[in-house]
């Protein structure tokens, strides 16, 4: 006679062997998926997408510079900008596809894992049916069922037979969703790589044009290069237009602060420039986009090594039409002109933010503007190869600062 009472506890063992086998596998897909998620491969997707909208801005301020084959310090920048991002950008996309292989491998590993438990479940099912009441189970559960010495045990047998093909099925059917999920990530995965890789191979096309289009600026270079000295001298007296300007720009400034130092910041102006030092590094562009064309401080020109430049802030270079935008909230405390251009000075508490470069304005002194204000329209010079270029300066009281520490990376 068969004992239902201990098929009961073996069944109710094996029950929490497959639950503990379960649960050990749920904690490793969780924890594994958890990983997945880490967002590496989102992060570097989201990079890509910034790269790749720079090089189209490029490519934008290139295809509006002077359609000819002159060769000009403009396009040069411009080229050369183009192909540090396509290394930036190939360099994510190679990271990219590493990160998606460690991916790959490891569903691969895992879908392997699952294959073992689940051949592990049915090498134990395998065992029980080579036992002989298992065997009378499985051969004939209606002799199992008329072979009960009493009601009783007829309806705990017709039970144990419910629960124990529920039980079975369930198993089977978990690990089996578990394994499809597993493949279709895998697919996905594939998938992905491969338009990665297809992307790579692509930038890397591209790449190697930018790379001929800058032989081709540098060898139309060397040409205007023996016109060098006329240039020079024209860059001579650029720089002389934008000492006036720095000039122009110092002297509103020190009587600005000179008032200032008369009386104490209010309140509200405490908070601005707090607010304003509390975002170094964090500070919207004072354009929408654009690339910075000139660094802070003294440097070499990059193309006539004769020729020193000392830049009192910083030049960003962006499409035409595009408008300035005030960094941080503040008020206006001057509109003025020079050389042909407008400037506008932004207070912030004890900081302040400088506009210059501007064709027309859209504000004037003594308004309040919010962060991203528009301040007015940058100026396109046709003689300068169509460029449309921000001067943007930031001081604190009398000290000028390097802006590129305040503004977002």
């Amino acid at each position: 006679m068969i004992k239902v009472k201990g098929e009961r506890l073996k069944v109710k063992g094996e029950r929490l062997k497959v639950k503990g086998l379960l649960i050990l596998l749920s904690i490793f897909i969780f924890q594994f998926s958890t990983c997945l998620a880490a967002d590496s491969v989102k992060d570097l997707q989201k990079k890509q997408k910034k790269l790749q909208q720079e090089i189209e801005h490029t490519n934008k301020m290139l295809k509006q510079t002077k359609k000819d084959e002159t060769a000009t310090l403009n396009k040069l920048q411009l080229t050369q900008q183009n192909i540090k991002n396509q290394k930036k950008l190939i360099r994510t996309l190679d990271n990219e596809i590493t990160a998606l292989d460690r991916e790959m491998k490891a569903l691969g590993n895992t879908r392997d894992s699952l294959q073992q438990v689940l051949e592990s479940y049915k090498e134990d099912y395998a065992r029980m049916t080579r036992q002989t009441h298992y065997a009378r189970l499985q051969q004939s559960p209606l002799l199992f069922l008329i072979s009960s010495d009493s009601f009783q045990q007829l309806a705990r047998r017709a039970r144990y037979l419910q629960e124990f093909a529920h039980f079975r099925q369930e198993q089977v059917a978990r690990i089996a969703r578990t394994q499809a999920e597993i493949d279709t990530q895998n697919e996905l995965l594939q998938a992905n790589r491969d338009d990665k890789k297809q992307a790579l191979s692509k930038r890397k096309r591209e790449q190697d044009n930018l790379k001929r289009d800058e032989r081709k600026q540098q060898t139309m270079l060397t040409q205007l290069k023996s016109k060098e000295k006329d240039l020079t001298k024209q860059l001579k007296q650029k720089q002389k237009k934008v000492a006036e300007l720095n000039k122009k720009i110092d002297d509103m400034i020190r009587k600005q602060t000179a008032k200032d130092s008369k009386t104490s910041l209010t309140k509200e102006q405490k908070l601005i420039a707090g607010g304003f030092e509390a975002n170094k590094g964090r500070l919207p562009w004072p354009v929408e986009r654009g690339m910075i064309s000139g660094h802070y401080g003294k440097q070499q020109h990059p193309v006539y090594s004769q020729v020193t430049i000392d830049n009192k802030g910083i030049y960003i270079q962006t499409t035409a039409g595009m408008k300035a935008r005030a960094v941080y909230k503040g008020e206006v405390t001057s509109c003025f002109m020079v050389g042909g251009t407008y400037a506008v000075i932004v207070q912030h508490g004890n900081y302040r933010s400088v506009y210059s470069n501007l064709s027309k304005l859209n504000v004037k002194q003594g308004d309040k503007v919010d962060t991203k204000q528009t301040i007015g329209v940058i100026f396109t010079d046709p003689e300068q190869d169509k460029k449309t270029e921000l001067y943007f300066q930031i001081y604190k009281d009398r000290n000028i600062l390097n802006p590129e520490l305040w503004i977002a990376k």
